[in-house]
């Protein structure tokens, strides 16, 4: 990881998101997990993409709201012409794959960002430690076109060991309703 701390500093609208491989596990034919490295252009490459990015798979906020409500929404922005919408969190694989099977997931796909490396590129990564969480993503979500940021929704306050959970902007009906303003 080229940098831990990148607090004051994102990847902003017109430039080009992190080059990294992402360690991921997946069925091979045989119905057997087995590691795949996963990178950037794999997932981004040629695409219209949402990617929403939170502070940790099974928290409530997370759980309750965020991922349900990007599942809910999923034909809406297909609809505006999105290939994928990606949810990231600075957790490992196994617990990625073990929250999208406890939420049901058909359509969202989870990325994990095990190492938060992506996550420090874009200059999201925080630390969460009076919740024992360590380093986490701050809550964000961008519209990404063939790897190049198109639009981003940043939640306010972003600092190591923020005392609130901030969510507004990046509830998915505000990004929708956003993106739908924006095509009028």
């Amino acid at each position: 990881m080229k940098s831990i701390e990148k607090i004051g500093s994102s990847v902003s609208v017109g430039e080009t998101i992190p080059f990294i491989i992402f360690k991921t596990r997946t069925k091979d034919d045989g119905g057997n997990y087995v590691w795949k490295d996963m990178t950037t252009n794999d997932y981004f490459k040629d695409k219209k993409v949402i990617l929403f990015s939170l502070p940790g798979a099974f928290t409530p906020t997370c759980s309750t709201y965020q991922l349900p409500n990007f599942e809910k929404l999923y034909d809406d922005f297909s609809a505006l012409g999105f290939d994928e919408i990606y949810c990231m969190s600075v957790n490992d694989a196994f617990v990625m794959n073990a929250w999208a099977k406890d939420q049901k997931l058909e359509k969202v796909k989870v990325i994990p960002d095990g190492t938060g490396e992506f996550t420090s590129e874009m200059g999201m990564l925080v630390r969460k430690d009076p919740e024992g969480f360590g380093y986490r993503s701050w809550r964000y979500a961008v519209h990404v076109e063939n790897c190049v940021v198109k639009q981003m929704w940043e939640e306010e306050g972003k600092t190591n060991n923020c005392s609130t959970d901030p969510y507004s902007i990046t509830d998915p009906n505000y990004i929708y309703k956003d993106i739908l303003d924006g095509t009028k």
